[in-house]
């Protein structure tokens, strides 16, 4: 590949303590040196990306930068036996996006370990409108499951669940036969969860008890919280006996003040989970689900498209919460 070459690229700036977004002309050969090069066709937005984009140091170090936790795309060039020109591949998590030059540029050059083969079953579009949300998502279900949930147990709670891995969830959860209650404080989306697969629809206060028990009526088999804070609190006091809560999210807070009595006393789970640092072996097994018996029939409901030229405004609108679902970038323009 000549590194002569140039792709368009999603770019970050600093200028007097403030950031800003261009769409800019780059060589190939600015990418870091590593071992596959792909020729990205979609990436996706996440929260994380928005955090980049907007100069947050705890994701994203040294600006100017590409953003983009997520890619998928083509290899172009590879020093790696398992790759070859023309595969068709996937990247999520890592260090992508954050500060290795992400899947906002039609370019990036990754290690050959951070690469999952797109599963049959999938094509490049759909593996970003899972992208990391619903890598998260069934990551979740995949830990759920481990500690033995399984469906006609009871009803499971997804909190935040018009967000990305909201949406998700209840979408891979119906679709596996789960019976899903959906939490949400858009009283607007109550529609649009219930095409998703969604039992009963909650407000954001159902599930948010500050009466200050230790202990709540058993409501859940099991939930994916994705706010953190009270809410999460609310979910564990109220989870049935030997029954499991994942926390994957803190759109509310980071903060988790509670007791051990939902523990010591009905022997609830807290289950984390990191997507981006999931083993490769189980990374695999996930994406294969989320490609044949995960996959949900509506996936066409989750998600928007924008180009690199619209980003500026998606990120803005996720910030404020203002987004449903996904949003798929298309960079094959």
């Amino acid at each position: 590949m000549d590194k002569e070459n140039r792709y368009k690229a999603f770019e970050v700036k600093e200028k007097d303590g403030k950031f800003y977004h261009e769409i800019i002309d780059k060589k190939i050969g600015v990418l870091p040196e590593s071992e596959v090069l792909i020729k990205v066709k979609y990436s996706s937005l996440n929260y994380k990306d928005a955090l980049s984009a907007t100069g947050n140091r705890g994701v994203t170090r040294k600006y100017p930068h590409t953003p983009g936790i997520d890619a998928a795309g083509v290899v172009e060039d590879s020093l790696n036996k398992n790759f070859k020109p023309g595969d068709e591949v996937i990247v999520t998590g890592y260090d992508l996006g954050m500060n290795t030059p992400g899947g906002y540029g039609q370019y990036i050059s990754v290690p050959a370990e951070w690469i999952v083969s797109l599963p049959e079953g999938m094509s490049l579009k759909e593996s970003m409108i899972f992208g990391t949300a619903g890598f998260t998502a069934g990551y979740a279900l995949e830990k759920l499951e481990a500690a033995e949930l399984k469906p006609g147990m009871g009803e499971v709670l997804v909190t935040g669940a018009t967000g990305g891995v909201g949406s998700m969830s209840v979408a891979i959860l119906s679709k596996c036969g789960y019976k899903v209650s959906a939490s949400t404080g858009k009283s607007d989306k109550s529609e649009y969860l219930k095409s998703l697969g969604a039992d009963t629809i909650l407000s954001r206060e159902d599930v948010d008890d500050k009466s200050g028990r230790a202990l709540l009526p058993t409501l859940w088999a099991g939930a994916i919280d994705t706010v953190g804070g009270n809410i999460l609190n609310t979910a564990i006091r109220s989870t049935n006996y030997t029954c499991s809560v994942v926390a994957c999210g803190l759109t509310q807070s980071s903060d988790l003040i509670g007791t051990v009595y939902p523990f010591i006393l009905r022997g609830v789970n807290l289950l984390g989970l990191s997507s981006s640092n999931c083993p490769m072996e189980l990374r695999t097994i996930i994406w294969n689900k989320l490609a044949t018996e995960w996959k949900p029939e509506v996936l066409d409901k989750i998600y928007s498209e924008c180009s690199l030229e619209g980003l500026s405004e998606k990120i803005d609108l996720i910030l404020k919460g203002k987004i449903t679902g996904r949003v798929v970038v298309n960079l094959n323009n």
